[in-house]
């Protein structure tokens, strides 16, 4: 049968959104929002994958943590973050105490939805860790990987680097004399489910010849992926009906950490920020301590806080 080609211009947050729906469409993640048990972690890829899975995210522009903000590494406030994702048998439930808590019944039919910084072209992701003890994944990874749960890590080819493993080799917060913004280590991941916008095509319309062909952009379209398609022709309808229906799909706006007081803290421990603290006295950020009015001027500093919809 003839194959059509066809080009395909993603911005980040249109990526985004068929990230979130293919995820959405997985077996493995149907089958856990039905019988098991899942976790989708704070990220600006996984908002849009909550929302596909459950229908809605309340807030959901609090929904994330470390960020390219004020093009520096950054976060957002913790104690503005909603709780974790929790759900049992498709329940919304509150998080149970720590990660180990959280994971407790966790066996190789739940899902654990984790966003990441970098990907390479052999499709292994890499997660920057802000905390010294690596936060979420760091938590939650060993008990992830001894039992067989499935870890799913979408991220768009936004986020395209050479190689993970190699990259990991050149991170370490106590490894850096200067540091745009946070001081953040990097923990690669080799076995994960790895959603990028091709193995979307893949997923959503059954289409293998996916090849990723350039990049980038301007006005708006800064970080945009262009991909080129070849499949039969109702594949190729079919992928273009999905894509038209999202382009445009607007960003999300959140606000950074207020910088006078922050601090990378994780929910995966019961010590307070100070106790995570006080072994790593070191500064986390350039930028730590400093009041609003104190910062540079490439930044946008924060004025107010954001007000939420409860």
């Amino acid at each position: 049968m003839t194959k059509l080609r066809a080009s395909f211009v993603f911005t980040p947050w249109e990526g985004r959104r068929i990230i979130g729906k293919a995820v959405a469409a997985l077996p493995v993640v149907k089958n856990a929002y039905e019988n098991t048990e899942m976790i989708i972690a704070h990220g600006s890829t996984n908002v849009f994958v909550a929302e596909e899975i459950m229908g809605n995210v309340p807030n959901k522009e609090f929904y994330l943590s470390g960020q390219v903000i004020n093009n520096v590494l950054c976060q957002t406030q913790p104690e503005e973050k909603p709780p974790i994702i929790r759900l049992v048998k498709g329940k919304l439930m509150p998080p149970t105490g720590m990660m180990d808590e959280m994971l407790r019944n966790f066996d190789d039919k739940c899902v654990f939805i984790k966003g990441g910084n970098a990907v390479d072209p052999d499709f292994n992701a890499g997660v920057f860790c802000a905390h010294p003890g690596c936060g979420t994944i760091g938590f939650a990874m060993g008990i992830m990987m001894a039992r067989g749960a499935k870890l799913i890590i979408p991220l768009g080819l936004e986020k395209l680097i050479p190689s993970v493993t190699e990259s990991a080799r050149h991170m370490g917060q106590d490894t850096f004399y200067y540091h745009s913004g946070q001081r953040v280590g990097m923990m690669p991941v080799t076995n994960a489910i790895v959603v990028t916008e091709v193995q979307a095509f893949k997923i959503l319309f059954d289409i293998d010849d996916v090849t990723h062909v350039g990049g980038g952009g301007a006005m708006g379209s800064e970080g945009s992926v262009v991909l080129v398609a070849e499949a039969e022709k109702e594949k190729i309808d079919a992928a273009v009906e999905l894509y038209e229906s999202i382009k445009g799909e607007p960003p999300l706006r959140t606000l950074k950490a207020y910088c006078e007081g922050c601090i990378p803290t994780t929910p995966a421990t019961d010590a307070s920020p100070d106790e995570q603290y006080e072994a790593h006295p070191k500064k986390h950020c350039l930028y730590e301590g400093l009041k609003e009015s104190e910062l540079p001027d490439f930044f946008a500093p924060r004025t107010e806080p954001i007000t939420q919809n409860r």
